[in-house]
C-alpha cells in the first residue's frame, strides 16, 4: 500500500515563503511523476507543479517564477519551495505520485496540507 506523508504547510504572510514535503513509501515499482496540486476554497483541484523521473517539470502559469519543483529519487521525497507567497496561493496543497507497473499506471494522493496566506 503506498503512503503519501505531507509536511510543511501553514501560515504565513504575503510575500512570505513556505517549503512543502512529501514523502511517498510502500511501492514496489518506481515512482515517474511526482507532483503538487491544490483547492483553493470553493474552486476545483487544480494541477500547481509536477516532476517525472526524469527531471522534467511541468509548472501552472500562475506560480511560474516564484515556486519550484524538486525531488529527491532516492527517497521518493518530492518539494515544493514556494516563494512571494499570495493570498490567492491559499488552499490545501495535495501531494500526488504516479506509479506505472507494466502497462498500467497507478495514481496516489497525500491527505492534504493547508496553505495560508494571509497578513
Amino acid at each position: 500500500q503506498v503512503q503519501l506523508v505531507e509536511s510543511g504547510g501553514g501560515l504565513v504572510q504575503p510575500g512570505g515563503s513556505l517549503r512543502l514535503s512529501c514523502a511517498a513509501s510502500g511501492s514496489r515499482f518506481s515512482i515517474d511523476r511526482m507532483g503538487w496540486y491544490r483547492q483553493p476554497p470553493g474552486k476545483q483541484r487544480e494541477l500547481v507543479a509536477s516532476i517525472t523521473s526524469s527531471g522534467s517539470t511541468n509548472i501552472a502559469d500562475s506560480v511560474m517564477g516564484r515556486f519550484t519543483i524538486s525531488r529527491d529519487s532516492a527517497k521518493n521525497t518530492v518539494y515544493l519551495q514556494m516563494n512571494s507567497l499570495k493570498p490567492g496561493d491559499t488552499a490545501v496543497y495535495y501531494c500526488n505520485v504516479r506509479i506505472s507497473e507494466g502497462l498500467a499506471m497507478y495514481y496516489y494522493w497525500g491527505q492534504g496540507t493547508q496553505v495560508t496566506v494571509s497578513s
